[in-house]
């Protein structure tokens, strides 16, 4: 039987970091995540050493960006209606300050700088590969992790919870963990089997650049 993580009973950020140790890398997939999430778990990311194989992928379906703009002008849906270069990099620029605003919302503290600079670092090193779901906006949150085990060489869970601090600690989310192969398998399969997304690594750099 699965077990339920909804925050009250039983904590989801606790069973995360227990698997985080034991994983060589991990795909989430999430609406939204701002770096007070992270902070949660970057230190056992911080553990590996980065590229293929040993990262932490994270696919980000923002519903919550209020500049739609942004989706449609970028996404690959619309090739036929290319964007020129300047257009580009002006929505680039929009696009960093609307990640700047999601993942620094709030007052930020000395810890939350550390903590960015510490994002930036992964996502220079290949640690954390970030990449923005076009298709359609992506509601589903799933936290998908690899382990050297031939018994169970994957574990997810799948649930409501976003990869924000409240979303993996605070009481209001339903969660199951899903050890069953052929359920990750094509858990896996479905994650990886989209086209339309971009990685934005380089833009979140900017953000790091612009707080700096």
């Amino acid at each position: 039987m699965p077990r339920i993580f909804d925050n009250i009973d039983r904590q989801l950020l606790p069973a995360l970091k227990e698997t985080l140790v034991l994983s060589q890398r991990a795909d989430y997939c999430v609406g939204y995540f701002n770096l007070r999430g992270w902070k949660q778990v970057d230190n056992l990311v911080e553990q590996w050493r980065g590229g293929e194989g040993n990262c932490c992928r994270l696919l980000v379906g923002m519903q919550q960006m209020p500049k739609d703009q942004l989706r449609s002008a970028l996404s690959l849906l619309h090739s036929e209606d290319a964007i020129d270069q300047s257009t580009a990099i002006v929505l680039k620029k929009k696009l960093a300050q609307e990640f700047r605003d999601q993942l620094t919302i709030g007052v930020p503290t000395n810890e939350d700088e550390a903590g960015l600079r510490r994002l930036a670092s992964q996502l220079e090193s290949g640690k954390l590969v970030v990449k923005l779901f076009l298709r359609h906006s992506l509601h589903a949150k799933l936290y998908l992790h690899f382990r050297q085990d031939p018994l169970n060489p994957k574990i997810a869970y799948l649930g409501s919870s976003n990869l924000t601090f409240a979303g993996l600690s605070k009481q209001g989310e339903l969660n199951v963990d899903i050890l069953d192969h052929d359920a990750c398998d094509k858990i896996s399969s479905n994650l990886n089997s989209d086209s339309f997304m971009r990685i934005i690594n380089n833009n979140i750099l900017i953000i790091h650049i612009i707080i700096n």
